[in-house]
């Protein structure tokens, strides 16, 4: 099996590619940026106390992060994700805790992040076969302005199955930077239905492999019975 970093602990080729492809965006703000949108990092560490099984579903889905998957890597400690708050298609003000009761793949992404638009037609397709009640892609764009840009690039390449999900100001990932599990993008996080990590990764992924489909079905499967 593929060894894996602790969290907060990224390759030094994920920070590069990162890196560049923020500096020839223009988007260099994404690292040294500290504003918020409501995302409270002191009341998100506060919740951890009820994230313990969390940690015992990380590491009953370590024999699925493989393949394509294999850079996902478990939480080493409880942590508590629900006070990250983005906005809606309507501009309604949401937060991981909205999805409370589902199994969330939580992804970051830009227009000018190149491997973040290789990557989402891969979530769209695993919305569309494994998208239900129990679990759901949740893709937060984080370009700054107005929504021209995402929009037009989900309708050019038929993202049609994800929900609309946005947040211009970065909150949303500097609030992820503060905990150590955002260096650059797309950064993806598995979250269980009580709004806890299980496991993160910086860097793009198949997520439309049987990979990766192995390793949603057992987070869902196992997070039923906790």
């Amino acid at each position: 099996m593929t060894a894996k970093k602790p969290l907060g602990l990224p390759s030094v080729k994920l920070i590069l590619i990162a890196a560049v492809a923020g500096v020839v965006a223009g988007a260099a703000a994404v690292y040294v940026k500290q504003g918020g949108s409501g995302n409270g990092i002191s009341e998100t560490a506060a919740l951890a106390g009820d994230c313990k099984a969390a940690k015992d579903l990380s590491a009953a889905l370590n024999p699925f992060t493989k393949g394509q998957v294999a850079a996902m890597v478990a939480a080493q400690q409880p942590l508590s994700l629900k006070t990250v708050a983005f906005k809606g298609a309507e501009g309604q003000p949401l937060s991981v805790e909205s999805f409370a009761g589902k199994t969330v793949l939580l992804n970051l992404w830009a227009t000018w992040c190149f491997p973040c638009r290789e990557e989402m037609p891969a979530l769209n397709a695993l919305q569309k076969e494994m998208g239900s009640d129990k679990f759901e892609v949740v893709a937060v764009n984080i370009d700054t302005g107005d929504d021209e840009k995402p929009k037009a690039f989900r309708s050019e390449t038929g993202i049609d199955r994800l929900g609309y999900y946005r947040d211009n100001t970065m909150g949303v990932f500097n609030a992820l930077k503060k905990q150590g599990l955002a260096f650059g993008l797309p950064v993806t996080l598995l979250i269980d239905k009580k709004g806890c990590l299980v496991s993160a990764m910086n860097g793009p992924a198949a997520w439309d492999s049987e990979d990766a489909k192995g390793l949603i079905k057992a987070a869902v499967g196992a997070g039923t019975s906790l």
